[in-house]
């Protein structure tokens, strides 16, 4: 049984040489491969002989801000009546942010590990990570609300508990978040009434 294999092995590495050898001599044999001509219209005019004063893109012809075609222009300015959407605020029209809802997801994951284990510093710059990632993601929403009443930020806690009820009136968290709101906010008046008032 193995010298079966084994002649089998060299015949078929025997029949590869064998071929690799007659297409390199076929190869050689033909020669180079001949060029072939496209045809040009004869009544076409003769191009101009610009060899003494090449056409350049550095010269004062454009002004930096225009295009050199016309056709190229594209107007960016906004419809009338549409210098800002409905529910953005000034900070969201001025930057530009990410959104990523698979990165949003994982830290989530990774703010509720935190969480569990009683890292809240941690698990509130997860929830706030996974917010720049997807700004109006509800789940971090409630979840930073939860973590920031853990921590005693009243007011941050009220503003998201709101914030999510805004997002999913109705969702899985909603009935929470209203019992949320209910603790947080005589906590959150009373420290706004204890912190001194700027002058």
């Amino acid at each position: 049984m193995n010298m079966g294999w084994r002649s089998l092995t060299l015949a078929a590495a025997a029949l590869f040489f064998g071929v690799c050898i007659v297409s390199a001599q076929s190869n050689e044999q033909e020669g180079p491969v001949p060029v072939q001509r496209i045809p040009v219209d004869k009544s076409a005019s003769r191009p101009k002989d610009n060899r003494k004063a090449p056409p350049r893109s550095d010269t004062n012809q454009f002004s930096p801000d225009e295009s050199s075609s016309k056709q190229t222009q594209i107007d960016v300015s906004p419809p009338k009546g549409d210098e800002k959407h409905v529910g953005a605020s000034d900070e969201e029209l001025g930057e530009f942010h990410p959104w990523d809802p698979h990165k949003a997801a994982k830290c989530v994951e990774v703010g509720d590990y935190y969480y569990k284990l009683g890292n809240y510093r941690a698990a509130i710059s997860r929830y706030q990570e996974a917010l720049g990632w997807k700004p109006r993601d509800a789940e971090a929403t409630y979840k930073l609300a939860q973590v920031q009443e853990k921590t005693g930020d009243f007011s941050g806690a009220l503003e998201n508990y709101q914030a999510y009820l805004k997002i999913l009136p109705s969702g899985p968290y909603a009935a929470k978040a209203q019992q949320g709101i209910e603790r947080v906010k005589p906590k959150a008046n009373t420290a706004a009434q204890a912190s001194p008032k700027p002058s």
